[in-house]
């Protein structure tokens, strides 16, 4: 199968996860990326912020038009993760292969525990901190930065139980978010993003951006509960796979 089939085909599904779950499905990229695409795991990062930031910021402008971004709560939470997922990104390209894919892997792996837990309500709290909410969004931005991931499945819980929005508008709001920080990540990988083969980047994000819109078309007629299980299955997969890779 030649290499614009599988990026058009794995930016398809990454896209169609995105679109179902409103966040989580761009933790795929980097490991299609590597394995799928013959990536290096500094290269693979690097063309997943491309990715992660063109579908966000197209996902934010429909989200945007429907009311559900808090431009005021997601610009501080955001300008708090700007110098961190910088330096994130800057660090990325001089780790070891072996200890990058390891990280993402125990990332990945976290995150699809995360989803396979059910969701508890969260409680009226007092009004969020500054303190906790500029921590919170400096902790993300440099996963974002060094991983190369969005980060919306850390990013929506974070909006809901630090900054206190409702889910509707914490997946909207986190859409602002990730594409501020996958952007200050990216410009300190300026020089790494010069070097991407963009043959299959682009087909790859083009592939991504259309099937987030077929994937809000899915979340309507499958359960969101189902899933967001089938998804995190495929993910705990996917990160056990890396991690033995990484350390054998």
């Amino acid at each position: 199968m030649s290499v614009l089939i599988l990026a058009l085909l794995a930016g398809g599904v990454i896209g169609l996860a995105l679109g179902a779950l409103g966040g989580g499905g761009s933790v795929l990229a980097v490991p299609a990326l590597i394995y799928l695409l013959g990536f290096s795991p500094a290269a693979a990062t690097t063309a997943s912020l491309v990715i992660v930031t063109v579908t966000s910021a197209t996902a934010l402008t429909a989200h945007a038009r429907e009311g559900a971004v808090r431009w005021r709560g997601g610009a501080l939470f955001a300008a708090a993760g700007l110098v961190p997922a910088a330096l994130g990104g800057a660090v990325a390209g001089h780790l070891p292969s072996g200890l990058l894919t390891a990280a993402f892997a125990v990332v990945a792996a976290l995150a699809a525990v995360r989803m396979l837990r059910p969701t508890a309500a969260v409680p009226d709290a007092a009004p969020p901190r500054p303190g906790l909410i500029a921590g919170t969004g400096a902790g993300l931005g440099a996963v974002t930065g060094v991983l190369g991931v969005g980060g919306g499945f850390l990013a929506v819980p974070a909006l809901v139980g630090v900054v206190g929005l409702r889910m509707r508008a914490a997946v909207g709001t986190s859409l602002l978010v990730i594409t501020v920080n996958s952007l200050a990540a990216l410009a300190a990988r300026a020089g790494m993003a010069e070097s991407l083969d963009w043959s299959v980047v682009a087909p790859f994000a083009g592939a991504a951006i259309l099937g987030a819109w077929d994937g809000r078309r899915l979340a309507a007629k499958v359960s969101g509960g189902m899933l967001q299980r089938i998804f995190a299955c495929v993910l705990l997969a996917v990160a056990l796979f890396m991690l033995i890779d990484a350390v054998v």
